[in-house]
């Protein structure tokens, strides 16, 4: 597990290192993560009123259930039937216990809910949130590309460190002396 250790080490540093130069390329990773947390509690909501309304037809059919039981009890005294109607205010008595249960059930839902569509809201806040820094930040390197630096004339080419050979010549070699490294851990 070493090498894979170190593998995974390595290209989380290489990542991290990678997003704190693209700064912008971090914020639309997080936006596009809060865009898929939306998508994913929005779907849960709608899974959850699903589910609340089943519930509701099951307290619904039960209630329905339980009147009918109610007749029948009455039904069995006047007829002097008291062991139908013994055996009716049980079936009663269960179907308000079931009831209870679902209402219970649905009560839940209802909580769960509720506490998803604030995380909804609070997704939906902080992706604009994001949304607006990375306007910004793409504001603020648009100008600071236009521009030139205050102590270098207008004449003086700008420095671009993506487009700066020896730049890239020594991530190379800085790449190359870490996997070497990486190799030599393996072998020990």
């Amino acid at each position: 597990m070493g090498l894979f250790d170190d593998i995974s080490q390595f290209l989380e540093e290489r990542l991290d290192e990678f997003l704190r130069d693209n700064p912008h390329l971090e914020l639309q990773a997080i936006e596009e993560q809060l865009q898929e947390q939306e998508l994913d509690t929005t779907k849960l909501i709608a899974k959850l009123r699903l589910e609340e309304k089943s519930l509701q037809d099951r307290i619904l059919a039960i209630a329905n259930d339980i009147q009918t039981w109610h007749g029948r009890i009455g039904k069995a005294e006047k007829a002097q039937r008291q062991d139908l109607a013994d055996a009716a205010r049980e079936r009663e008595a269960e179907l308000l216990r079931q009831g209870n249960q679902i209402w219970g059930q649905m009560e839940g839902v209802k909580q769960r809910t509720s506490q998803a569509q604030e995380l909804l809201q609070q997704v939906k806040q902080k992706r604009q949130e994001v949304k607006k820094s990375a306007q910004t930040q793409k504001v603020a390197n648009a100008y600071s590309s236009d521009t030139v630096g205050w102590d270098r004339g207008g004449s003086s080419p700008q420095y671009h460190r993506s487009a700066d050979p020896l730049e890239a010549e020594f991530q190379q070699w800085e790449v190359d002396e870490e996997l070497e490294q990486i190799r030599k851990n393996m072998n020990q």
